[in-house]
């Protein structure tokens, strides 16, 4: 089992893969042990003192006026998680709750946040046990951290609310705690702020979703230029002189993955060669390397926001170098919510072009040659016409999907919390545009290698057979009469979702961008 061992200065994108997804054992470094007892010391010594300090001594929030007794502030840190704890809906999906938990200890543990080492240890033992809180899906604006949701695994930590524990039952947490010999914490001065203070569940999502994206973009390359030979378009559009002269590099990488696919194709260039021979590709089929590119290059902002934020230490207030502890606005998630909701943008209009592209395979008007739905007898037979309704209802959901969270606020705490990112909105709704952006090229690849298929006097490109083979071997049907599509489709996405896409073409073409 891999181990991701957390230090005092953030994370990486891959070591919250690994620990959200495939349960990577954490450990805490001795560096970070240290850090972590000296910023406590620091915050001891506050506690100690008469005046007030906000998140030491004080209450919360709009409540930040009052100043609280030594005798009531460990009553204060329960409170503050208890209360805050008030998620309401679904529960959140398993992976996103321990990334949630993951780069809160990465804070905790930067030695900022003044939190002591032993609950940092009781964090990433939970973790490591396989305990996961329950999540609800509503509760967080994004601002002033993810609170409701760091709030029910705060909780947790405990002993209190509910887990999954590793068998997926979901059961009492002090029972799931005591089972694998973890004593639940007893928060202490500042500890449960720190513990909810974070941008760590829209972090999460948006870590999970750039790795899934990456994917489903380089699958969108290879089933374009399926959709290209299918079409028997011309690939001189993709020659990288002409991507040159508009230097986007997520253009030219696209038009470079497309080429890629199509070297050896006897489909591509027929276009002029018809009855009524075109000038050009249409724009869905001509300028898939522009969308597509546009799309990567979203994601290269993306990353670079996701970095740096892997790389910070939100809380408020915070335990500075120098020994002061100060107040701030850092938990404001504006800029993982705007990258959130550039993303989304950018998938919808790549799912949008996806489903002209397969619109265009069906039309027998627009196909060039292709059989109307591609059906094996049209009129008894309906082919792929429903299937494209699915994606084109798709499409619909992705569009309403690309409405920025980020563009909206809703003031709380009596007016304290007056402008909030609701970041955690874009994430959740990013997460099923993902899912949605999956099925709808899932359903572009179907239709694309039936069409290629149907053009049995050509040759396809040998990736693009290999494409084909591997879709068929993995239960994905070929050209035939009517039958019960949705299987085939489910199978298809999971192909691209998995994947087995890119895992099959890439051996013939090299790694792709």
């Amino acid at each position: 089992m891999q181990t991701v061992v957390v230090g005092t200065f953030g994370t990486t994108a891959d070591d919250v893969i690994a620990v959200a997804r495939h349960g990577a054992r954490i450990e805490l470094s001795g560096e970070a042990l240290a850090a972590l007892a000296d910023a406590r010391a620091i915050v001891d010594a506050l506690a100690a003192r008469p005046e007030p300090v906000y998140g030491v001594s004080t209450g919360f929030g709009a409540l930040a006026t009052r100043h609280i007794s030594p005798e009531l502030r460990a009553r204060l840190q329960r409170n503050i998680v208890r209360s805050h704890a008030a998620g309401m809906g679904p529960r959140v999906e398993r992976e996103v709750v321990r990334a949630l938990m993951f780069l809160r200890l990465k804070t905790v543990c930067s030695g900022r946040t003044g939190v002591r080492p032993e609950v940092a240890q009781t964090m990433a033992a939970v973790l490591n046990a396989g305990i996961t809180p329950v999540v609800h899906e509503y509760g967080s604006l994004g601002c002033s951290g993810d609170l409701a949701p760091l709030s029910h695994c705060a909780l947790a930590l405990m002993g209190e609310g509910d887990a999954e524990g590793p068998d997926g039952t979901v059961r009492p947490a002090g029972e799931l705690l005591a089972e694998h010999g973890i004593a639940p914490v007893e928060l202490r001065e500042k500890e449960g702020l720190a513990l909810l203070n974070g941008t760590d569940g829209m972090l999460g999502m948006l870590v999970m979703a750039l790795a899934d994206l990456e994917r489903l973009y380089k699958s969108a390359d290879i089933i374009a230029a399926l959709t290209l030979e299918a079409l028997l378009g011309t690939e001189k559009v993709l020659a990288p002189e002409l991507h040159a002269i508009r230097p986007h590099p997520g253009q030219g990488a696209a038009a470079a993955n497309m080429l890629a696919v199509l070297k050896g194709s006897g489909l591509t260039g027929h276009f002029q060669e018809e009855e009524a021979p075109r000038v050009q590709d249409a724009y869905s089929v001509r300028c898939a390397p522009q969308v597509a590119g546009a799309g990567r290059d979203t994601m290269a902002h993306a990353r670079l926001v996701a970095d740096r934020e892997l790389a910070s230490a939100v809380d408020n207030p915070v335990v500075l170098p120098d020994g002061r502890v100060e107040s701030n606005g850092n938990f404001h998630g504006a800029p993982v919510a705007y990258a959130l909701d550039f993303l989304a943008i950018a998938a919808a209009d790549l799912g949008s072009i996806a489903e002209r592209r397969t619109d265009r395979l069906l039309d027998k008007n627009r196909s060039h040659g292709l059989p109307p739905f591609l059906a094996d007898d049209a009129g008894v037979d309906s082919g792929l016409m429903i299937a494209q309704y699915t994606q084109a209802a798709l499409v619909g959901e992705m569009k309403r999907l690309a409405v920025p969270a980020s563009a909206d606020s809703i003031p709380s705490s009596a007016m304290q919390e007056d402008h909030v990112s609701m970041g955690w909105s874009a994430a959740r709704k990013l997460r099923t545009a993902v899912g949605n952006l999956g099925r709808i090229i899932a359903v572009e690849l179907y239709a694309a290698t039936r069409a290629i298929e149907l053009r049995r006097h050509l040759t396809p490109a040998p990736a693009s057979q290999a494409a084909i083979e591997a879709l068929r071997a993995a239960g994905v049907r070929g050209p035939g009469p009517d039958r019960f599509l949705a299987p085939d489709l489910e199978a298809a996405d999971a192909f691209v979702r998995d994947g087995l896409l890119v895992a099959a073409v890439e051996p013939v073409t090299g790694p792709l961008a």
